[in-house]
Formats: C-alpha cells, sequence, structure tokens
C-alpha cells in the first residue's frame, strides 16, 4: 500500500520514463513481505533495455523488473540498496523528504 504521493510526482515520473530517462518515484509504503521498510522508491524506464544496463551496476537482476503494468516497467529498490542508489544518483531530496539515513 502506498502513502505519501503527491500527483506531480507521479507525472514527473511517468513523463520521464516515457521520455526514455531512468526515474525515481520514492514513496511510503507498506508490504507485511518486508515489515523492517517503510519505503520504497521506483526505478523505471519505459526503455527497458536501458534500464536493465542501469540496474547492472548495482547488481539488480533483470527478472526483478516488475512488468506487471508494461507502460510502467520499474525496479523497486528498498533498504540499504534504496539509500546506496539514491545517493549514489544524488537524490538527496528523496533521502531527505522521506527522513532515509
Amino acid at each position: 500500500m502506498a502513502f505519501g504521493l503527491k500527483r506531480m510526482d507521479v507525472e514527473k515520473w511517468k513523463k520521464e520514463m516515457a521520455q526514455g530517462e531512468i526515474s525515481f518515484l520514492t514513496h511510503y509504503w507498506q508490504d507485511d513481505r518486508f515489515p523492517h521498510c517503510r519505503t520504497v522508491t521506483k526505478a523505471g524506464c519505459l526503455d527497458v533495455e536501458k534500464l536493465i544496463s542501469w540496474g547492472r551496476q548495482y547488481d539488480l537482476k533483470p527478472e526483478w523488473i516488475d512488468m506487471r503494468n508494461p507502460s510502467r516497467p520499474h525496479f523497486d529498490l528498498l533498504g540499504e540498496k534504496q539509500l546506496l542508489i539514491l545517493k549514489h544518483e544524488k537524490l538527496f531530496h528523496h533521502i531527505e523528504r522521506f527522513n532515509l539515513k
């Protein structure tokens, strides 16, 4: 279940993905499978090959891409991997907004 999303953030994420960019969307999240994770970052791109290539640098496997909605292929980034990638991608506003430290 997702929380803390703003329409403009979702629209920006979808627009950037459609333009072939790797785009990031972070939000609060609750899932019983991951009780220690309170946020998730979706890293997506409509160009799946580009997404796969981008994911390799972080040891993300292609089979981890969420393809349930073909118009929004993305990796779900959680926990330490989420924080590591946000820092590496210089997405400090995501870290600050969701108090990820």
